[in-house]
């Protein structure tokens, strides 16, 4: 009889946290919508009608999933790769505050690629709603669309491109989901492996790096950027197993020519 019992509070106990973590689920997508709402996606005759476009031009966008003002932060180690993008590119001074996209936005070209860098202002819950408005201000499509994100489950050292398909549970990913309309998004998971002991997930990922994990950090920053600009150009290469690959202790420097693109919003 006891054991009915444990086994029926078990039960309850499963069956409630399903629940609340549908709940959530819920709130989360009518909170994408009524934040995004009636922003229209690009297609692809906006994406060659843009005025924005360079001459014979791809267009490409990078987003760096994360907090505002949680820099520092595992969950938003997505801004730190795409800041030292921008530094890699030349750009970093270029960060202009886009009040339309609820976010930092760059325009530069590179090589023979329009490229718009976005750190969303908006929490990470809701990073869908600047990503959708600025696919839609810059006439981007969803597949030309790179995120850049946290991965619990992989270590830290460790980043992978994963080439659409679920969520697997980030939150920031599932939102940019929702508010494209699509999963066609390929993505650069950055690990950040999973808490220690009994220390709460939330916690861990909300957490700084220590000094130790710093040294790791600013190796994975280099690999990510060589792994974006691979992306950027050469978007159906195979540039990580399917287990990901470790971040090597040195890459090589290299600064390639960019130049602002003509006709950048500025809010």
């Amino acid at each position: 009889m006891r054991n009915v019992r444990v086994r029926s509070e078990v039960w309850l106990f499963r069956f409630f946290r399903f629940s609340m973590a549908l709940l959530r689920r819920m709130i989360n997508k009518l909170v994408n919508r009524v934040m995004l709402g009636t922003v229209t996606l690009p297609c692809e005759k906006m994406a060659s009608d843009t005025g924005l476009a360079v001459s014979g031009a791809r267009k490409k966008m990078v987003v760096g999933l994360g907090n505002p003002g949680m820099n520092g932060s595992r969950h938003s180690v997505g801004m730190a790769v795409i800041s030292a993008l921008a530094e890699r590119l030349g750009v970093a001074q270029q960060w202009k505050s886009d009040r339309q996209v609820s976010g930092e936005v760059i325009v530069s070209v590179y090589q023979d690629t329009q490229l718009v860098l976005l750190r969303p202002k908006l929490l990470m819950n809701v990073n869908g709603v600047s990503v959708a408005k600025a696919a839609n201000k810059f006439s981007v499509q969803p597949k030309n669309i790179l995120l850049v994100h946290d991965e619990l489950d992989k270590a830290l050292g460790k980043l992978a491109i994963k080439h659409g398909g679920s969520a697997r549970g980030h939150n920031g990913v599932r939102s940019c989901v929702d508010c494209l309309q699509t999963d066609v998004m390929p993505r650069l998971r950055i690990g950040i492996g999973r808490p220690s002991g009994k220390t709460p997930v939330d916690r861990h990922v909300l957490g700084r790096f220590s000094k130790e994990e710093q040294i790791i950090l600013n190796s994975v920053l280099e690999q990510s950027v060589d792994l974006l600009l691979t992306q950027i150009t050469e978007p159906h290469l195979q540039t990580s197993p399917s287990g990901g690959r470790r971040a090597a202790g040195r890459s090589k420097e290299r600064k390639p020519p960019v130049q602002p693109a003509e006709g950048q919003s500025q809010n």
